[in-house]
């Protein structure tokens, strides 16, 4: 097998890790599918608002950046458990900061949405 055919199925691989990851994600925390909900009723509103390519990229972005921070905060509390399955004063320093996080990329999605929805309701 040749260099370039070997990279191929290893990126094939890859993304098929990848999607079962995402899968697994979606079907197993609670956080994650509220939020996909969210982007199902937003990228609804955004077909009934007929909004423009570029809002279309804003609220995609959006959407991704924070289901992506959900899974990067997913994980580190995860590995944290694991490492330290009790209570401890620095293992909580690190999930409140990932989920902190989260919260960033949740806010600015809202206002994200705010700016594209705002005119088109009023």
């Amino acid at each position: 097998m040749s260099k370039i055919t070997k990279f191929i199925v290893g990126r094939l691989k890859g993304c098929g890790y990848a999607f079962t990851g995402a899968m697994l994600l979606l079907k197993t925390e609670p956080s994650i599918q509220v939020q996909a909900g969210i982007a199902v009723v937003m990228t609804f509103l955004g077909f009934y608002f007929n909004i423009t390519s570029t809002e279309w990229m804003l609220q995609i972005f959006a959407i991704g950046l924070v289901m992506s921070i959900e899974g990067l905060n997913t994980t580190i509390e995860a590995v944290a458990d694991f490492i330290h399955p009790d209570f401890h004063n620095k293992i909580g320093f690190i999930k409140d900061v990932a989920a902190g996080a989260v919260f960033i990329a949740a806010v600015t999605a809202v206002i994200i949405g705010l700016i594209i929805y705002i005119p088109y309701i009023f």
